[in-house]
């Protein structure tokens, strides 16, 4: 899949952010090895701590269906009102919930706008260069 698509997509799950008190609305796309998208957005509560980000969102729903295997997710985010978006990376918890299922020098982290020419894209290692994983944990 072409990573402008997937910014497309990561637009279209933007729409369905639930933000009442930031307005600052984030969707994301997440692509697995076997072609299939999952959709997320931010989702706000007015108590603020029990917020999900569009990220989380989609790995979450991901996971909940028995999907692990993720290539590359594709977030876009600005303030409802912007009309011209600007690059918005994952928060360092998404990063760090990211890192729990992919292989940080493999998986591309797709910062994009509403403007198809401004894309960058990173390794998720270039995002989280010292990333505590599931590798920390395990027993010698």
């Amino acid at each position: 899949m072409e990573y402008k698509e997937l910014i497309d997509i990561a637009l279209e799950a933007r729409k369905m952010a639930y933000v009442p008190y930031s307005h600052f609305k984030v969707g994301a796309a997440l692509l697995t090895k076997t072609g299939k998208v999952y959709k997320g957005c931010n989702i706000e509560n007015a108590a603020y701590s029990p917020v999900n980000c569009a990220e989380r969102t989609a790995i979450f729903k991901a996971v909940s269906e028995g999907d692990k295997d993720f290539t590359a997710i594709a977030i876009v985010g600005g303030a409802e009102e912007d009309e011209k978006l600007s690059i918005c990376p994952p928060c360092g918890v998404c990063r760090q919930v990211i890192n729990e299922f992919v292989d940080a020098d493999e998986f591309d982290v797709i910062l994009g706008t509403n403007d198809p020419e401004v894309m960058k894209v990173f390794k998720l290692r270039e995002l989280l260069p010292l990333g505590f994983g599931p590798n920390n944990l395990k027993v010698q």
